[in-house]
Formats: structure tokens, sequence, C-alpha cells
């Protein structure tokens, strides 16, 4: 028989396991990896809660949102070339988003917080999120890659 402090402690713990986190790209050895402190001084505070804690900058505050120019978008904790301007397209969600990632530049994992599951995006250099990777987008993919803005970097293309 199930009694009251039983099913509330599980309850608890039920959600409590709801709202852990995805285990970002911290598992997984990067070539490049800084202490935490390391990456407070290298980051801006908000570089650092999206790129380091997983946080996620307010909609339409990036100004790469309106990035039109060819070149490449490159994350912002390594500098390492993410998406190509080509695969750009305007989501109506506020974050850049773009229907492909480079070969080899990112890496994804569950992500399990706010009782959704998701798809989340990381730099596969630094292991810095990105955002999330959606099954909304256009053709050819299909996908939509939801960046935050903060952990870009664009980079035009010169010529």
């Amino acid at each position: 028989m199930m009694t009251r402090r039983f099913l509330l402690t599980t309850s608890l713990l039920t959600l409590a396991a709801a709202e852990l986190p995805c285990l970002p790209a911290d598992a997984e050895e990067f070539a490049v990896a800084y202490s935490d402190g390391e990456w407070r001084q290298r980051l801006s505070h908000q570089q650092y809660i999206v790129l380091r804690k997983a946080g996620t900058e307010r909609p339409f505050s990036s100004a790469l949102l309106d990035e039109h120019r060819r070149g490449v978008f490159g994350c912002a904790g390594c500098d390492q070339d993410l998406f190509s301007s080509e695969t750009k397209f305007d989501s109506g969600t506020g974050w850049p988003s773009f229907w492909a990632p480079l070969p080899g530049a990112v890496g994804t994992e569950e992500d399990r917080t706010f009782f959704m599951l998701r798809t989340a995006v990381h730099c596969s250099r630094c292991g810095g999120h990105l955002g999330h990777v959606f099954d909304d987008g256009p053709k050819p993919t299909g996908l939509r890659y939801c960046m935050n803005g903060v952990a870009l970097t664009f980079k035009p293309q010169t010529s």
C-alpha cells in the first residue's frame, strides 16, 4: 500500500529528475579545454552563461539575427567555424537559425530540462552550448539549428 509520504517522495524525485539539465558536453573531452575560472575570464558574462552553463539569451536580442552578409558563423568560445551563411534562414523565432552545420562542427546531446525532450547542440571543439536543433526546418534537411547569437561570432567572406 502506498503511503502519502512515499507518493510525495517519489513525485518530488520524478520532478527533480525531469528538471536536471542535460549533461553538457562536460563529460566529453575536447581539443579546447579551460578551467571554469579561465572560461569566466575569456568570455563575457552572457557568453559564459550560454556557452558554459547552457543558458539562453533573450529572443531578438542578437545582432547576428540580422546578419545577412556571406561568411561563416563561428564559436565565440574557441573560434571554430560552425555554420555557413548559405544555410542561415529566418525562422521567425528570434534566434539565428540554420538548416545545417559545417561537417563535424557540432555535437548533440539529449536535453530534458523544462519538462521537455529536446536535442541540445554544442561546439565539437570546446563543448560550448550553442542552442538546440528541431525537426521543423526548411529543405533540404528539414532541420532548424536554433542558435544563441551570443555563442556565435561572424567572419564575413573576403573577396
